[in-house]
């Protein structure tokens, strides 16, 4: 049983006057601590970036379709009535979400002297609430709204599993 203690620490020995003779040689330190301080950092930036880059994405898609839906909706007051139409126009702009892009298109009235003033939902109300003169008259909005809950492509601890990504526009409807 000595002898076998005697051979492993003989072969230990060696091992360590084999690791300390190359530790002293500095040549190639510095390329393990770059891998080992890329695994630690690096690694987890990357992931990161990617990420965001896909919740960017996303983002605009969804922002790109509310657009899509509000121009649609602004070219006359029957475009701008038609929900149904806005919402195919949002949905077919972003056409990687399918059904999971829910878009909620909505008309309303204010007058022109004060656009980001009372909004009014109907045209009577809003006639009767502008005055009509040349400095102040009734105007139609179009605004849609879209909505959609994205997976993260990667799972980072800390961060949600499911992001809910909004996108809005607003136009003024031609007459």
């Amino acid at each position: 049983m000595n002898r076998i203690v005697q051979c492993s620490f003989e072969r230990l020995g060696s091992v360590l006057t084999f690791v300390r003779s190359r530790v002293a040689d500095l040549s190639g330190n510095a390329a393990i601590e770059f891998a080992l301080m890329f695994s630690i950092i690096g690694v987890p930036m990357m992931l990161g970036t990617t990420q965001v880059a896909f919740m960017v994405y996303d983002s605009i898609e969804i922002s790109n379709a509310a657009h899509a839906g509000a121009v649609y909706g602004m070219m006359s007051s029957t475009f701008a009535g038609d929900s149904a139409g806005i919402r195919t126009a949002a949905q077919s702009e972003a056409t990687d979400f399918g059904s999971n892009l829910t878009v909620t298109p909505t008309t309303y009235y204010a007058c022109s002297a004060a656009i980001g003033g009372t909004q009014y939902s109907t045209q009577s109300a809003a006639s009767s609430a502008c005055p009509a003169n040349a400095s102040n008259h009734y105007l139609q909005f179009v605004q849609v709204t879209t909505s959609a809950n994205v997976k993260s492509p990667i799972r980072l601890i800390g961060l949600p599993q499911t992001w809910t990504l909004l996108g809005s526009s607003v136009m003024e409807v031609q007459e």
